[in-house]
């Protein structure tokens, strides 16, 4: 997993962008055009807004690749109450939530309250997307399907887990749903497809081993 941090200073407030994490979901460039121009170089003038705006439209980026640290005293941006797992049609998971993503020794790779990670398995930072869906034309709808296995407050630690050649390990209370047609799943573990090619998506069914799925080094 790789990544390349930028940051544009502001009078009361800086951000922090990773290359790496970008996917281009331009939930920046909808709620503040004025401060996030991709067209301009700086791309990113923290002064154009007011520092709660550019904060408050910093937290919809979906992936983490965008960040503040407010030098004015400002409120900075505080976890999730829940843990939320977005099933994306044709495209990632996004997560939000106290999230700590690990290695299978117990490493931590990366701890935040938003990434998007890749399920089509094609990504060349795995286990983050990095838009490679765009590219292989992956399709898979944006549903959950099966019944919760329980109904307890989704709170807490998530943990997650890349496992070797095989799929994301969620540990921890969360609600999973659909992007399509808002259906909603409740569990505290669960194995979730990363290699595109489960027959019961987004959850995993064994078909990485028979595809030969490799995820490299997370």
């Amino acid at each position: 997993m790789e990544q390349e941090v930028h940051e544009y200073d502001g009078e009361d407030i800086t951000v922090s962008y990773d290359v790496k994490r970008c996917i281009h979901a331009r939930e920046c460039v909808r709620g503040l055009p004025a401060v996030f121009d991709p067209d301009r170089r700086p791309w990113i003038t923290p002064d154009e807004a007011d520092a709660d705006d550019l904060a408050e439209v910093i937290t919809r980026c979906p992936t983490g690749a965008l960040h503040f640290e407010r030098k004015d005293g400002g409120r900075e941006e505080t976890t999730p109450d829940e843990n939320a797992i977005e099933v994306v049609a044709d495209g990632p998971l996004y997560a939000r939530g106290e999230i700590e993503v690990v290695t299978e020794d117990g490493s931590e790779l990366l701890s935040d309250t938003r990434v998007a990670f890749c399920r089509c398995g094609a990504s060349g930072n795995k286990p983050l997307c990095d838009n490679s869906h765009l590219d292989v034309d992956f399709e898979a709808a944006g549903t959950v399907t099966g019944e919760s296995t329980n109904e307890d407050p989704a709170t807490g630690r998530l943990r997650v887990t890349p496992t070797a050649n095989g799929p994301l390990h969620v540990e921890g209370e969360f609600e999973i749903s659909g992007g399509d047609d808002g259906s909603t799943y409740r569990d505290d573990d669960a194995w979730l497809c990363r290699c595109g090619e489960s027959a019961n998506k987004p959850f995993c069914d064994g078909s990485h081993a028979g595809v030969g799925f490799t995820t490299g080094d997370d």
